[in-house]
């Protein structure tokens, strides 16, 4: 007997999302761009956070400068901003990591009659609330320490 999919709101909405980019972008071509285009739009918006937060720390640094140098002390908040900057900065260099392993993926092309099947099987899968890769997942989702249960 299959497990039963976890119902809490986290999942639910990945298996909608799932459901949506299986229905909407059901041939191998479209996962590649729909994946390369996610990836892109992460690291940017990931970069130009990195961006904001490195001038505002120098700002920051630059007019609190005398103080911090007469105190011998850096703020508090000043240190958990560069620990969060140093946090995106690993982000996007995993990121960058796996655009260069999804520029492979690129190489690959099937015929037509493929990708007619990836359409076919993308009909199947996508309503399977018991799907085996959406369960696996889901655990993972649960499993992962940085992205702990709401």
């Amino acid at each position: 007997m299959p497990e039963e999919p976890c119902q809490c709101p986290d999942c639910l909405r990945f298996y909608r999302e799932h459901d949506r980019l299986i229905r909407e972008f059901p041939t191998l071509r479209q996962q590649q761009e729909i994946n390369w285009a996610a990836l892109q739009s992460f690291r940017t918006l990931c970069g130009r956070v990195v961006e904001d937060l490195q001038k505002q720390i120098n700002s920051h640094s630059s007019s609190n400068c005398e103080e911090n140098w007469k105190t011998g002390t850096i703020e508090k908040k000043e240190k958990s901003i560069s620990q969060v900057i140093s946090d995106l900065e690993n982000i996007n260099a995993h990121l960058y990591s796996i655009e260069a392993l999804m520029e492979r993926v690129f190489d690959v092309k099937v015929p037509q009659e493929v990708e007619d099947k990836f359409r076919e099987i993308a009909g199947e899968l996508a309503p399977d609330p018991l799907n085996i890769d959406r369960l696996r997942l889901n655990r993972l989702l649960h499993q992962t320490p940085d992205l702990p249960d709401k």
